[in-house]
C-alpha cells in the first residue's frame, strides 16, 4: 500500500479531507486531491494511479465527460461518487468508463473498503483455469488474454480495456467452461460480500462482448446461461 497513488476528485474540501484522513489511517500514503476536472486531469497525465475516487459534479466539468477523458490516459479503477441514483445515471457512469459507484452521502469508511477490496482482488484473484503453461496467457483463437502484461488482443490488435473489464474477463479466463452466477462475479471480482448493483455485472459483461465477439449482439464465446449466470466458452464450435 506505500507505493499506490490513489486521487480524490471533489469539488467539497471536507469530503476530500475526511476520505483522506481514513486512506492514510489505513496505511496508504500517496494520496493525490483535486477540486476540479482539470487539476484531476494534469494529476491522471503525470502520476502513475492504482485507483480514482471521481465525484460526478464538479464544477468546471461532468464527472461523466472528465471519465472519458481520463480513459484516454489510463485503464485504472474509477469509483464514482454520485447524488444521482436512477439505473440511467447509474449505467451511465459505467457507459462512460466507470467501475463502480457509492451514492451520497457515503461513510468513507465504505469507499476505503472498496479500495482495498478492488487492489486486493487485483493482486490475488487466483482460479484454476485452461493457460498456457508458465505463462498467464489465455489463447482463445479469435482473442487472446496476457494476464501478466494486462493485454487484450483480439484478430493480433491489442484493445483498450478498462481495469475492471479486463480483471473480469481474466477470471472468466481462469473458469473457463464453467457457469459463473452473478453472485459469484461480482464477489469474486469486485472484493464484496453481496451484489450491490445487478446492473453493474451485466454492464460489465456487455462490454467485455464488444470487445470480443464478432457480433456482440450474439455471443459465441461468453454466452448467457439462462437463470444460471454467465459461461466463457473455450471450444465453442
Amino acid at each position: 500500500m506505500k507505493e499506490t497513488h490513489i486521487l480524490l476528485v471533489d469539488d467539497e474540501k471536507s469530503i476530500l479531507q475526511m476520505v483522506e484522513m481514513v486512506l492514510k489511517k489505513e496505511g496508504f500514503h500517496h494520496i493525490h486531491t483535486a477540486e476540479t476536472g482539470a487539476e484531476a486531469l494534469q494529476i491522471v497525465k503525470t502520476t502513475p494511479l492504482h485507483y480514482i475516487v471521481l465525484d460526478v459534479m464538479l464544477p468546471d466539468i461532468n464527472g461523466f465527460d472528465l471519465c472519458t477523458k481520463i480513459r484516454e490516459y489510463t485503464d485504472v479503477h474509477i469509483l464514482f461518487l454520485t447524488a444521482r441514483v436512477t439505473d440511467f445515471d447509474v449505467l451511465t457512469g459505467f457507459e462512460k468508463g466507470g467501475d463502480d459507484y457509492v451514492t451520497k452521502p457515503f461513510n468513507p469508511l465504505e469507499v476505503v473498503a472498496r479500495i482495498k477490496a478492488q487492489l486486493k482482488r487485483k493482486q490475488l484473484i487466483s482460479h484454476p483455469g485452461a493457460v498456457i503453461p508458465n505463462k498467464k496467457l489465455y489463447d482463445f483463437g479469435h482473442f487472446t488474454v496476457d494476464e501478466d502484461a494486462g493485454e487484450l488482443s483480439v484478430d493480433g490488435q491489442l484493445v483498450s480495456c478498462p481495469a475492471q473489464v479486463f480483471l473480469l474477463l481474466v477470471y472468466f479466463c481462469k473458469n473457463v467452461n464453467r457457469v459463473l452466477s452473478k453472485e459469484q462475479l461480482f464477489t469474486a471480482v469486485w472484493g464484496y460480500d453481496h451484489m450491490v448493483d445487478d446492473n453493474t455485472v451485466m454492464v460489465h459483461i456487455r462490454r467485455i462482448r464488444e470487445r470480443i465477439e464478432p457480433d456482440p449482439s450474439n455471443p459465441i464465446y461468453l454466452q448467457t446461461i439462462r437463470g444460471l449466470g454467465y459461461k466463457l466458452v473455450k471450444d465453442y464450435s
